[in-house]
């Protein structure tokens, strides 16, 4: 499979709004501020923006229709050369136009800070305006910049919406975009034209609520508190190995995927972006997967994050497991099961990739690993430190007898098959990780005990597989399913031949180069997919469990040449043509990319051995290796001067 030419990579131009060509998935950039996101393309156009909460209605959404999904575009005149990143250690993103008569600046970032009541410690008691603001500066020469601005109405409406301006402010119905320049208004929106000399600044502010104030007026406050904000939040990682650079930008990604006021985790700020070009395997990623979220925890937690763990456990426990509440594999970020999918036939989608969706039609579905997940990351999370509040305890044991009696039922698995339940055998695997994890957390149960040993022998003499033997994807088949990858980090008493032959039939039937395929019978769905990035980053986990550090180590330095020009990842990748698949960015292979590097450093320092266990026990040892206090130590030296944590300059006040 090939990328149309009309995805053409960093030969992307300033087009006009109607052409329908669409720049590629990994064109795109992220900014957000732990409520909504915005994408922002290589050429400063944002194509899609939710501002309040990921899973509003977006004000542009270009990315899902090129002719008519609406977007904010930049058209520097006589632009030579552009070039972007992000400001270091930040989610502030900073675009470099230089044109023939000189050098221009576009600084795109949603403002965030800590709350006024934020502990000295606390950077999940947010305060976020839900504003977009884009600086428009001259560095030198004189610069003009035209930014086109179509906004869309609520629920995906393509229309245009008639937009007036009162010389401080564009206006429609639900939002206003405050701007100087000279503003010109059509029907389908309104251009604005900067002049700049160097040295001067102009600010443009997206608000869907009416500020009380021009936020114009805010704008060095909010872009150097939104800078600290973000600075001092990434240097409480610990980690300080050779892959801080990709560990760094991954964390932050994460960071942006939370959603502050509840303490949901989505597993994408995006929906329907395709996993294969035409095809129909769109979905919406703009909730909270109990798995996913768990996974992100467990990478936030060995880097010496707590805050978002605490919060999420706080999600978990009073919004989605409540006591005698059947629990459900995901909820929206506010904590509601009932996801119902739809289709809106009047889009295009991306590339002419239908259907678009919003919604997820799995939120029913049966998912037997997802409780092993959760009681997984619990045990994490006190080994680090964290404490069981009485009802997360209560939560925890109840979904513990949910997995007792029900294991024995088959499911959907790991990959949401839309096909019939099958018995797959990493669900099992996980089944028996939530009742191991359960009485090490919560302490020994005889009933717990015998279904555990049970699922035990039910995966010995049913999921195992070929000749020499191997663990198949589902009892009774011979397929392979590259979620068994994870099982040497799972601590089962399963012989080491049997993991060593499962990565190796693996690698066999399922790698493609330095990709990974899920697996390769049907699922349910039409069309075919790109190489989830997640697989191939638990083959660098499963080669160094198997110590084969070398071949783990050059996989992983391989995958970090696949993310896009500032450091971000899709979901998928096409094996053939590198184009990056499905909705971006991801927070499975960002987790995954953490992952990897950290166990990478435990292995240098205590090799094989060091990775015996589970998750808590690795997490235990990096924490001994790192010397965090030491880690604190070197961070609050390395920024004296600039900040301490907890500073006042992270606390956004706009009154």
């Amino acid at each position: 499979m090939t990328a149309p030419s009309n995805l053409a990579h960093a030969e992307h131009t300033f087009g006009h709004p109607g052409d329908g060509t669409q720049p590629p998935i990994d064109d795109y950039a992220l900014i957000g501020d732990c409520h909504g996101a915005a994408l922002v393309s290589r050429s400063g156009s944002i194509d899609w923006c939710c501002l309040r909460r990921f899973d509003a209605d977006p004000v542009f959404f270009r990315v899902l229709d090129a002719r008519r999904g609406g977007f904010w575009d930049l058209i520097p005149e006589d632009v030579v050369e552009t070039s972007r990143s992000y400001l270091p250690g930040t989610n502030i993103l900073r675009t470099v136009f230089v044109t023939r008569t000189g050098t221009g600046v576009v600084t795109d970032f949603m403002p965030v800070g800590r709350s006024r009541d934020a502990g000295v410690h606390d950077y999940v008691s947010l305060n976020a305006p839900s504003w977009l603001v884009r600086r428009f500066e001259a560095l030198d020469g004189h610069v003009r910049f035209t930014t086109r601005i179509r906004p869309r109405g609520p629920c995906f409406a393509t229309e245009p919406l008639k937009l007036s301006y009162d010389g401080q402010a564009l206006r429609t119905k639900g939002f206003s975009i405050w701007c100087g320049g000279a503003v010109e208004l059509g029907d389908d929106g309104a251009d604005i034209t900067f002049d700049l000399s160097a040295g001067q600044i102009e600010n443009a502010v997206l608000a869907q609520i009416e500020p009380l104030t021009d936020p114009r007026r805010h704008g060095d406050r909010m872009f150097n508190t939104t800078l600290s904000f973000w600075r001092e939040w990434i240097e409480y990682s610990r980690y300080r190995g050779r892959y801080a650079s990709a560990v760094t930008r991954s964390a932050l990604a994460l960071k942006l995927m939370t959603y502050a006021p509840t303490g949901a985790i989505v597993a994408a700020p995006t929906t329907s972006l395709p996993e294969e070009i035409g095809g129909e395997r769109n979905w919406d990623y703009r909730f909270c997967w109990l798995r996913d979220a768990s996974f992100t925890l467990y990478s936030l937690g060995v880097l010496g994050y707590s805050g978002e763990a605490k919060s999420f456990a706080e999600f978990l426990t009073r919004r989605c497991l409540r006591e005698g509440v059947t629990p459900h594999i995901m909820y929206s970020i506010e904590g509601e099961p009932f996801l119902p999918e739809m289709i809106l036939d009047h889009l295009a989608g991306y590339a002419d990739s239908r259907p678009v969706r919003i919604g997820n039609g799995a939120f029913d579905q049966i998912q037997l690993d997802v409780h092993g997940e959760v009681l997984d990351w619990a045990m994490l999370r006190r080994a680090l430190g964290g404490r069981l509040r009485r009802d997360e305890v209560s939560a925890l044991r109840a979904t513990a007898d949910h997995v007792c009696r029900t294991w024995r039922e088959p499911d959907q698995g790991l990959w949401e098959s839309r096909s019939e339940p099958r018995h797959f055998t990493h669900g099992k695997v996980m089944a028996w990780v939530a009742l191991d994890r359960a009485q090490k957390l919560l302490g020994d149960n005889p009933a717990w005990r015998r279904e555990q040993d049970a699922i035990l022998a039910a995966i010995l003499n049913e999921g195992i597989a070929g000749d020499p033997p191997y663990l198949a994807q589902a009892f009774g088949l011979e397929e392979l399913d590259a979620a068994l990858l994870q099982v040497p980090l799972y601590g089962l008493p399963i012989s080491r031949d049997l993991l060593q032959q499962t990565v190796k039939r693996i690698e066999l039937d399922l790698r493609d180069g330095d990709f990974v395929r899920r697996y390769r019978n049907e699922d349910g769905v039409r069309g075919g997919e790109g190489a989830f990035l997640i697989t191939s980053f638990w083959l660098v986990d499963a080669l160094l469990v198997m110590d084969r550090a070398a071949e783990a180590r050059d996989l992983f330095e391989r995958l970090l040449g696949h993310a896009n020009d500032v450091g971000l990842y899709a979901e998928e990748i096409d094996p053939q043509s590198g184009a990056h698949l499905g909705n971006f960015p991801q927070a499975l292979t960002h987790l995954a990319l953490i992952s990897s590097a950290t166990l990478l450093h435990l292995y240098g320092i205590a090799g094989a051995a060091g990775l015996n266990g589970t998750h808590a026990d690795r997490a235990r040892r990096l924490v001994g290796a790192t010397e965090g206090k030491k880690a604190l130590l070197y961070a609050l030296w390395r920024n004296r001067g600039v900040r301490l944590f907890g500073s006042s300059r992270s606390v956004l006040d706009l009154g």
